[in-house]
């Protein structure tokens, strides 16, 4: 048996495991000549709440058919999925450091999960035990100073470099870039929801497994009047202070839903509640979670995605930079039934 003297490590969701996720794990195991990386797909991400959609075990298989006939040297491990709970990083750093004894361990992210790394629990402890490869996509722009790099993290900076930082743990923060491949989750769920194709997106093999298991066939069965539905939500929302609330029916306009909400939060703390409190309320009266969930831990720009609908929470003054709504100018704007006006 080879002696593992370089570990990396990529976890995720892998809601589905697609070929964004093939192209990080085979250009860290090229330029960073790694002995194995592990693909550990987590049983609970701490930053995404409960959705919809595939079973831990499921997408624990969509990742093992997705490097199927890959280099040999990558691997699907279940750590995460056996411990169960919340998957925190942390303790899948530690329980690998015993289990890889004497092995330097690369934990491998991307850029958007590096924005918020000092977020992360205990994330010192993870930058005492493990290296941090920071994949890069085209057009990224490097830290140029030490000022760019989060919070925390800054704190534990030995040397600075634009391509390498060296900790005072004597780990590194290494920015690997990498070729484009344009390939998001929530737009494979959505367009397989659709109909459409995402065969240049997917495995033949990955592809094939969601199909058969009917993994993403949508909530359509729970929810049988989204006009009904999106009054309700529009209600509720209003009912916990959110302001200027505004939906749309998107019938005949080109539109991966077919109603849509709008609502502003005074600030990212309130938008943030606003959603989590309309997925607990959807999940008790309709027995759902969201298919997909995406901006809740910044609070700038919520989205939930329950198929036919569509809630945007925003905190206003980034509403107002967006202007979302002008994109649904062609559509029909739904009267709602609230205590209040809701467009101020």
């Amino acid at each position: 048996m080879q002696e593992i003297k370089r570990l990396g490590v990529f976890g995720g969701s892998f809601n589905p495991f697609h070929r964004g996720h093939l192209n990080s794990i085979l250009t860290a195991l090229e330029k960073l000549q790694l002995d194995k990386i592990l693909v550990v797909p987590a049983f609970q991400s701490p930053d995404k709440p409960l959705i919809e959609g595939p079973t831990p075990e499921q997408r624990f298989e969509m990742a093992r058919l997705g490097i199927q006939g890959q280099d040999p040297r990558v691997e699907v491990s279940d750590v995460e999925i056996s411990r169960g709970g919340v998957s925190y990083t942390v303790d899948t750093i530690d329980q690998l450091k015993k289990q890889f004894a004497g092995a330097e361990i690369f934990l491998i992210i991307g850029t958007d999960n590096f924005e918020t790394f000092d977020r992360w629990k205990n994330f010192e402890r993870i930058l005492q035990n493990a290296n941090l490869i920071v994949t890069t996509r085209p057009g990224y722009v490097l830290p140029s100073t030490q000022d760019e790099i989060p919070d925390g993290v800054d704190k534990m900076i030995e040397e600075f470099g634009p391509r390498e930082i060296l900790l005072s743990s004597a780990k590194v923060i290494r920015f690997l870039p990498l070729k484009d491949v344009e390939a998001s989750a929530s737009e494979i769920r959505r367009g397989m929801r659709l109909g459409r194709n995402v065969s240049g997106l997917l495995a033949f093999e990955v592809e094939k497994y969601i199909v058969d298991s009917k993994l993403y066939a949508g909530i359509e069965k729970k929810i049988s009047d989204f006009s009904k539905l999106t009054q309700i939500c529009a209600a509720r929302i209003e009912e916990k202070k959110g302001f200027a609330i505004r939906a749309f029916d998107l019938e005949g306009i080109e539109s991966i839903s077919d109603y849509a909400i709008v609502s502003s939060g005074t600030s990212t703390r309130h938008a943030a509640s606003l959603a989590e409190d309309l997925m607990m309320f959807i999940k008790k009266e309709y027995g759902v979670h969201p298919l997909g969930i995406e901006g809740l831990q910044e609070g700038r720009w919520i989205v939930l995605d329950y198929g036919a609908l569509i809630v945007h929470f925003f905190y206003d003054y980034v509403r107002a930079e967006y202007r979302i709504e002008e994109l649904w100018r062609a559509a029909k704007e739904i009267p709602l039934q609230l205590a209040k006006t809701a467009v101020n």
